[in-house]
């Protein structure tokens, strides 16, 4: 049963813009801690918890209230002079602003809000009635050591030991910043442009911000499991912010459709009462052209409603950096920048997780201690660079950091120790491809877990997350001198161009991101290696995969062309039979019915369903078939 009688929709309203504000009241207290004495970034603060005051009161929600209004008392003594931002004091807001966000989960079940820590509200009448003892932050705020967590990890005892793994692989940090050579002149200028004044970070552990609502339902009495908040959560996301001006064009082409298809419906009872004249099939001929421009502006149209800037997803994360920062004694600045490039909204979503892996990973074990940066010559304050751009019909998103780095070397040997690569593989990988088997699951597999990075998100997983929204993840990195993690994405998981190939008469679609090059296969210039067939194109020497064995099909005659493909794993020859030309499909996905190596379907232009293949998932058992027939099969009633 609601709490909130007939205000439900109010309660949506609510959360989603104090959401917002919260958001952006956390982004602006990482800032206060660099200018304590801005009394702009002190106003504004002021105001963000009194207009969620305001909205709490409205709707009865007498505990968020009462919090909003110490929190906003304190403030107030802060802009007024009465009172001086310590550490200590900041700490203490931290841990208030969290229990609001703990607060607004609640509030998103459709419950009112349990009462707040009791240590929090007596640490700001504490702080606001000027007693000492109650300066510090409340104790157990506090994450426990690593080594505590470490031991009660209990079912988490497979999660990977980030410290140990980083440790193994880096190598002895020089006394150079990142330099040109390390990455690409774009992405030099994400870290050098990064130079900004100093900042040290608060005492909340990761594990205490699972979400963007902070503590868990389980962590409070009544809560629901972890599990129905976040199934509330994705019942509030279906919702979107869309600007009122791309809806006025949607409605605009919407109704030149209506007046193109009006004409064509006249032309058409003019042609049925045997009007054929050169005049009437020109006239139907420019309504034809007509309607496959607008239809094609309004499907752009339609798609830009989905896309989101993806500053929305970045706004949470100096908050987190400054969190995991203070809580190691690192000074480290979480440094944004493309926050206005537009990602579809599904994508942001899919991403938080692998996003807030790959910056808690760069905080807690990229980047070293003050005291080994000084040692160094470096800078104490280290800084990590989180961007985003598009380029083309991708988005690349980058993530760097002027820490340790990583050794290919020391990873080679790693691999090797694990037993999850041979001494033979190893001596043919080069560096990039070296750098790469971080990735591979069980790279490391210690018992203990670090409490900082353990969440269940081991760096397979983040690349398989980013794999799912076909996109790659690639890195760049020296010893010494700091690592760079680049993920390129499509601009939409909607529409994806492909390009079609064929088995015969059957046609299948590829990702077009992943094919190189089209090439004629003549059987004389196919070579055997070790047992399996190769083509050597331009001196580099190619395994050929046939599709129809890749699928389990029989292979009634030898294909006559090849599709040169590259993945983040390996590059090889596609052999097929031919081709159907290119195309951009409108990705549908299967519900119930997905075999392996499908990714969805798309329906051509006479009506036929087409699968598209899901070339990452096919390879990973190569040799082994997969019943993409029966899909085929299953999809014959188009």
């Amino acid at each position: 049963m609601s709490d909130f009688g007939g205000m439900e929709d109010l309660l949506q309203d609510f959360l989603q813009e104090a959401h917002d504000l919260l958001s952006d009241v956390d982004n602006k207290l990482v800032d206060l801690e660099k200018m304590p004495d801005d009394r702009g970034l002190l106003n504004d603060i002021f105001r963000g918890f009194h207009t969620v005051k305001g909205g709490a009161g409205f709707l009865n929600a007498t505990e968020l209230v009462t919090l909003c209004h110490l929190t906003e008392n304190l403030f107030d003594r802060l802009r007024n002079g009465e009172l001086e931002l310590t550490s200590e004091l900041m700490d203490i807001i931290m841990a208030a602003t969290k229990g609001v966000r703990d607060m607004f989960g609640e509030l998103g079940q459709m419950v009112q809000p349990q009462p707040a820590a009791p240590e929090v509200i007596a640490a700001l009448q504490g702080a606001l009635s000027g007693e000492a003892h109650v300066a510090a932050a409340p104790a157990d705020l506090s994450p426990p050591p690593a080594s505590q967590a470490s031991a009660g990890a209990g079912v988490n005892s497979a999660e990977p030991n980030w410290a140990e793994l980083h440790s193994a692989v880096t190598g002895e940090v020089s006394k150079q910043a990142v330099p040109s050579e390390l990455i690409t002149k774009a992405e030099t200028s994400s870290i050098e442009a990064a130079k900004a004044p100093g900042m040290v970070a608060t005492v909340v552990a990761a594990e205490q911000q699972p979400s963007a609502f902070g503590r868990r339902a389980t962590d409070r009495p009544g809560g629901q499991p972890t599990s129905a908040r976040r199934a509330e959560e994705r019942v509030r996301e279906n919702t979107i912010r869309v600007d009122t001006s791309r809806l006025d064009q949607v409605l605009n082409l919407s109704g030149e459709i209506g007046l193109t298809k009006n004409r064509l419906t006249s032309l058409r009872a003019d042609i049925l009462a045997g009007k054929n004249d050169s005049e009437t099939l020109h006239a139907l001929d420019q309504a034809v052209s007509q309607l496959d421009l607008l239809v094609s502006d309004l499907q752009n149209s339609v798609m830009k409603t989905r896309m989101q800037p993806i500053g929305r997803l970045f706004q949470k994360y100096p908050r987190i950096a400054r969190d995991l920062a203070r809580q190691l004694g690192k000074d480290v600045e979480l440094v944004l920048a493309g926050e206005e490039t537009e990602v579809d909204k599904t994508m942001i979503e899919d991403l938080a997780d692998p996003l807030i892996h790959l910056i808690r990973n760069a905080v807690d074990h990229g980047v070293e201690m003050p005291e080994e940066r000084q040692a160094a010559g470096k800078p104490i304050k280290s800084l990590v660079r989180l961007e985003a751009r598009q380029e083309g019909d991708h988005i690349v998103l980058i993530i760097a950091d002027d820490g340790k780095g990583m050794s290919a070397e020391r990873i080679r040997a790693k691999a090797i120790e694990k037993g999850l690569i041979s001494e033979e593989e190893a001596n043919t990988l080069d560096e990039r491809q070296s750098l790469n088997l971080i990735f591979l699951p069980g790279f490391s597999t210690k018992a203990q877990i670090s409490d900082v990075s353990g969440r269940g998100v081991g760096m397979d997983v983040v690349k398989t997350n980013i794999q799912k929204l076909n996109g790659s993840i690639d890195i760049r990195s020296e010893p010494g001198k700091g690592s760079v993690f680049i993920i390129s994405l499509p601009l939409t998981l909607a529409i994806l161009p492909v390009l079609l190939v064929l088995l015969g008469d059957q046609p299948f679609a590829l990702p077009l991101s992943l094919v190189r090059e089209i090439l004629p296969i003549e059987q004389n210039r196919i070579q055997e290696v070790g047992g399996k067939e190769t083509l050597v194109v331009r001196g580099e020497v190619l395994p050929v995969i046939a599709l129809a064995r890749l699928l389990g099909w029989p292979l009634e005659r030898e294909p006559e062309y090849g599709v040169f493909m590259q993945t983040a794993e390996r590059s090889f020859i596609l052999a097929v039979d031919s081709f159907a030309g290119r195309d951009d499909a409108v990705i549908k996905s299967l519900e119930d019915f997905r075999p392996k190596g499908v990714a969805g379907v798309t329906t051509l232009s006479n009506g036929q369903i087409v699968l598209i293949l899901d070339m990452k998932e096919l390879l990973t058992d190569l040799g082994q078939h997969v019943d993409i027939g029966s899909a085929v099969r299953s999809l014959d009633f188009a």
